[in-house]
């Protein structure tokens, strides 16, 4: 979802002293993104990533114990000594059964972050790691290879999040998923941070100023502010445990460079900010490094550099992932329209621009990619793991203080219909055999569960579905209650009322949208995808009560995401039916688990 307002985001130009100190060296604030670098080598935690059949990638940073006198080699810093730092892999807690071993340096070049590609493990199976410097021990960390085993068929269950705004709330989704013992993995669907800072560009509720600061203070535009932004994410207590036990599955949105990007700028990148595409490669430099992210093969057909990529877990499915922001055309835009992102449809120029050909979300050569992968033979289920929705959606007018208009986020699929119309007619033709595709994505800010209508019309309920998208909610990013509550209309109202009207505007646009099945615009969370041969199944996890709505902002760490609502799409159907309630035990455990 892109952020409430295009005049609140330029307050932020016409502040020449924020511009100003972009340029010059950064002051590190000791509290939360460098503290954890004064916390011992391995003060940042661990992660692992992209699991495969046989491999894995695991990753931490080991931070060089500062000497007499010297400074402490924060985040962003380019300070410190390279050091060497051994990992292990191993069967067991106690590593007495270690299955892979090695050394690696770490120096200031990676902002000493450590990835390394643990190759050669057994599939489906539990592995746990360490890393190990100047006589320090990291912290154990817990992963599993993939379940992609011929003639085998096993359990597969994953946790669907996305949009993780620091001075947002605090990250209690991540911390339930934590908890947890039946993932296999974290898919997160992009905007794992934002580019924001704490001046007139804050995005998050006032009652967390100085409670959940951005670091740095000031937006990040360059390499050393977006290397301290992630660390910033790597030190919050909630995400580094679930980074610890399981492994995630990870892609950039837009928010990790800045809103509303395209393949030549974004919506927050002013011509004062320096050349974007230098913004972009260094924006992406601390992403890969501070990420468990594996590049994959650059020989398939692609534009730029190709960041997407494909999981698959034997004749039950695959899952492909999409990379949305680097090659797209640049998105319809409307002077004056409230909320960024969106237009006003029924203009026949608006709308000839948002259907043109010559516009694309996934450059051609990706979209080609995913098609055929759709529609491989031998898997039941096909996974997209998707930035931003596919499934159309119209805006009644009078939820967006504009009546008597429509209106559609042109940022998403409905901004480059052309590809969509593509992608559906695509699926829709496929025999049997190819399966089903169910579409994971994220981005808005709000639940909802979907069927694909290959062509739509406003309130149509007759249509032909080429398969179903479940969306996640944020982890903490505004959702349609904050946005709402923020406008002059409800401005100072009581929780209540605001949820009250949100609601109502749900109503009315599941009236215009028939084929959007469940939408909840008021809760943070997270979603629980569920396959297995019969199914893929949705269970919505929801904070009871809106992270701003909160009297107050120390108490939501209390407060974690819980069982709403479940859906499911039946192998066959491309549809959305009722599901009875939350899933139960796994049908199998990795090995060693």
């Amino acid at each position: 979802m892109t952020t409430p307002s295009l005049d609140r985001r330029t307050l932020l130009k016409g502040v020449a002293a924020a511009t100003a100190a972009l340029a010059v060296p950064r002051v590190f604030d000791p509290a939360a993104a460098a503290a954890p670098a004064s916390r011992g080598i391995f003060g940042y935690g661990v992660a692992s990533g992209d699991p495969t059949a046989d491999s894995v990638i695991i990753w931490t940073r080991a931070t060089p114990p500062a000497r007499p006198g010297e400074p402490t080699a924060t985040p962003g810093s380019g300070l410190g000594r390279p050091i060497p730092v051994r990992w292990q892999v191993s069967r067991d807690q106690r590593f007495t059964r270690v299955a892979a071993h090695g050394t690696v340096m770490t120096s200031p070049d990676s902002d000493h972050t450590v990835k390394v590609d643990v190759t050669g493990l057994d599939p489906y199976t539990r592995y746990y790691y360490r890393f190990q410097s100047l006589g320090e021990f990291s912290d154990v960390g817990r992963t599993q290879t993939a379940g992609d085993i011929a003639g085998e068929t096993h359990a597969l269950r994953m946790a669907l999040v996305s949009c993780s705004n620091y001075t947002g709330g605090f990250f209690t989704a991540y911390r339930a998923i934590a908890a947890r013992d039946d993932l296999d993995f974290v898919l997160h669907v992009g905007d794992y941070i934002y580019e924001y800072g704490n001046g007139d560009d804050r995005y998050g509720p006032a009652a967390l100023v100085g409670v959940r600061d951005s670091q740095p203070p000031t937006e990040t535009i360059d390499l050393t502010g977006y290397r301290l932004r992630h660390a910033l994410h790597k030190a919050d207590p909630d995400a580094q445990a679930a980074h610890q036990k399981l492994p995630w599955i990870t892609i950039f949105d837009d928010h990790e460079v800045a809103n509303n990007a395209w393949a030549g700028g974004a919506q927050n990148h002013q011509a004062d900010e320096g050349a974007y595409l230098e913004r972009r490669a260094q924006a992406m430099q601390a992403y890969l490094e501070w990420m468990p992210f594996r590049m994959p093969d650059q020989s398939v057909p692609h534009r730029g550099t190709r960041f997407f990529k494909r999981f698959t877990f034997g004749a039950l499915g695959d899952l492909s992932i999409l990379e949305t922001r680097q090659n797209r055309s640049a998105q319809v835009t409307v002077p004056g329209v409230p909320f960024d992102g969106f237009v006003p449809i029924g203009n026949p120029a608006i709308d000839g621009a948002l259907a043109s050909p010559a516009r694309h979300l996934p450059e051609p050569e990706q979209l080609t990619w995913l098609k055929d992968g759709l529609a491989e033979q031998g898997r039941q289920w096909h996974l997209l793991g998707n930035q931003v929705m596919v499934a159309p959606v119209l805006y009644p007018g009078a939820a967006l203080g504009a009546p008597g208009y429509t209106f559609v986020n042109a940022d998403q699929w409905d901004g480059y219909t052309a590809d969509r119309t593509s992608l559906l007619t695509h699926l829709a033709a496929q025999p049997a055999s190819a399966g089903d595709a169910v579409v994971l994505t994220g981005d808005i800010h709000a639940s909802f569960s979907c069927d694909l209508p290959v062509t739509s019309s406003p309130g149509q309920t007759a249509y032909a579905s080429a398969g179903v998208e479940f969306v996640c909610p944020s982890v903490t990013s505004d959702g349609f209650f904050e946005v709402l509550g923020g406008t002059p209309q409800l401005a100072g109202q009581p929780p209540e009322v605001v949820v009250a009207v949100t609601r109502q505007a749900i109503g009315a646009a599941q009236q215009l949208n028939p084929w959007l099945r469940y939408i909840d615009g008021v809760s943070h969370g997270y979603v629980v995808i569920d396959v297995t041969p019969e199914r893929v199944q949705a269970d919505y996890h929801h904070t009871p009560v809106p992270t701003s709505a909160q009297p107050d902002p120390r108490v939501v760490p209390t407060i974690v995401p819980t069982y709403t609502r479940s859906l499911q799409t039946l192998a066959g159907t491309r549809r959305l039916s009722s599901a009875s309630g939350p899933v139960g035990p796994r049908s199998d455990l990795p090995r060693g688990a």
